[in-house]
């Protein structure tokens, strides 16, 4: 028979006065019905702050007020909050458990597997661990050789090869000038739209994917899960909202999917926001990382400022919004080394499946641009957009990668590298033009998913404050930028 688990003499010493608690309430007893537990599992829950047990309790002002100070005396005799010091406790006494009954055959191989899994979930090893795997693998893998590399091959092949020849070839069959257009020259469907999806989209999100999958099968996420359980905590999501974050850095749509798994509507409704409001998909951080790479200070800059929006706004969000965060609970499997049969089919599911929902919506793009300058729309927009551009000090030839970013997000990206290949924007402009599309909502199918996962009303509330605040954002920013001078 397992023994019972002793606790710090504190946690024991408050363990017996609520047991002895416990006797006195004689008929009052039946206050506590549905917790058909021993008296010293209702201590234990009552030390943990059991909302459950907590809310009856405040029937009984003055009872309350006792167990108040029950446990601040406790906890001022502990070096640590009482409900980790139980959690502790009980660890410990599993493990001691462990040891006396487990033999194990292959101890070394054992050791290391533990001591890896310790390294990536300690805070002080596992940031470290972190910080190394975003930056060869997000920063020169997906930045660095999908972003630029891959990205400058095929989009070299496109001006080079494709768009003219699509442009003579429309030029010698179609005699209209307007459907000319629909197809070819600066605004077609495959020398903007296709070249767009093919030659920027697809490498990233290729690059992307793959490291996702590798990640994935290696079983580290659980443990990034791990560990920033306490972190997300302060947003109002646990440790689970870790996945469906990073899925959105590939594809926020499917990550908006992936939100049905946390635990409560709060979580899922706080973890949507957020990947509407300062998540990038890989398309779109993976052009800008490309772009500012050979400017780490600019790179940086965007990444700390899309940070610190995420954390503020969902710690503001989590604050306004009532309830508690989701209890955190995750299987963890063991380490492993990823099977590169799994890594290669999983990369291509989830690429194929991106590229078959990106490209009709890169063509619907062209054709609506097309329609819009055909009737004059498209450069009424501009000229409608085109203050906004210059309060955010960038120029007027701008305004379109924004009109671009109303479609997607990543369509606003690509608009951008455009840009920045003619040399129309500085690095300062390029910064500010780079938060202001990552702050827009991300594309027409996230738009939909947010429909149906979170309703239309709360879809309506979350655009409203989307638009204005990330153009809001842009201003601030750059007048910041002015102020004090800085020049990436």
């Amino acid at each position: 028979m397992m023994s019972q688990v002793i606790y710090p003499e504190p946690i024991e010493g408050a363990i017996a006065q609520l047991e002895s608690w416990w006797q006195t309430l004689g008929d009052d007893r039946y206050l506590f019905k549905n917790y058909s537990l021993s008296p010293r599992s209702l201590a234990l829950l009552l030390l943990q702050q059991d909302p459950g047990l907590w809310q009856i309790l405040q029937q009984d002002r003055e009872q309350c007020r006792h167990l108040e100070v029950l446990m601040t005396v406790t906890q001022n005799q502990l070096k640590q909050p009482i409900g980790l010091a139980i959690a502790n406790t009980r660890q410990s006494q599993a493990h001691a458990i462990e040891r006396a009954v487990l033999h194990e055959t292959k101890q070394a191989r054992s050791s290391l597997s533990e001591t890896l899994h310790q390294l990536t979930v300690n805070p002080m090893t596992g940031f470290p661990i972190l910080v190394v795997i975003l930056y060869y693998g997000v920063y020169k893998f997906v930045g660095e050789f999908g972003a630029g590399e891959l990205v400058d091959r095929i989009e070299t092949f496109f001006e080079e090869q494709i768009n003219p020849v699509v442009n003579h070839i429309t030029a010698q069959v179609i005699p209209w000038q307007p459907i000319q257009d629909l197809i070819g020259n600066d605004y077609g469907i495959i020398t903007l739209g296709i070249r767009y999806a093919t030659a920027i989209v697809l490498p990233v999100v290729a690059t992307y994917f793959l490291m996702f999958s590798l990640l994935e099968d290696s079983g580290y996420l659980p443990r990034l899960s791990l560990m920033l359980d306490r972190l997300f905590k302060s947003v109002g999501l646990s440790g689970r909202a870790v996945i469906p974050i990073v899925l959105g850095l590939g594809c926020d749509t499917m990550a908006t999917i992936v939100t049905r798994t946390l635990e409560t509507k709060r979580e899922r409704l706080i973890a949507t926001f957020l990947l509407s409001l300062a998540i990038p998909c890989a398309a779109q951080w993976g052009v800008i990382v490309g772009l500012l790479a050979q400017k780490p200070a600019a790179l940086l800059f965007w990444g700390g400022f899309i940070t610190a929006i995420f954390l503020v706004i969902g710690y503001l969000t989590a604050k306004l919004l009532p309830g508690h965060s989701g209890r955190f609970y995750m299987e963890v499997p063991p380490l492993r080394l990823p099977k590169l049969r799994n890594v290669l089919t999983k990369t291509w599911v989830r690429m194929k499946w991106y590229f078959l929902e990106v490209l009709p919506l890169f063509i619907w793009a062209s054709v609506l641009i097309w329609v819009g300058r055909l009737t004059g729309l498209f450069d009424m927009i501009i000229r409608a957009i085109e203050p906004l551009t210059l309060a955010l000090g960038m120029p007027k030839q701008a305004a379109q990668i924004f009109l671009y970013g109303f479609f997607r997000r990543d369509y606003g990206a690509a608009g951008l590298f455009d840009l920045q290949q003619q040399g129309s924007l500085t690095n300062n402009q390029l910064v500010v033009a780079a938060i202001v599309l990552t702050l827009f909502l991300p594309c027409i199918a996230q738009l939909q998913m947010l429909i149906k996962e979170r309703g239309s009303k709360t879809t309506l509330a979350i655009v409203l404050f989307i638009f204005p605040f990330a153009f809001l954002m842009g201003y601030v920013v750059n007048i910041s930028l002015t102020l004090f001078g800085v020049k990436f």
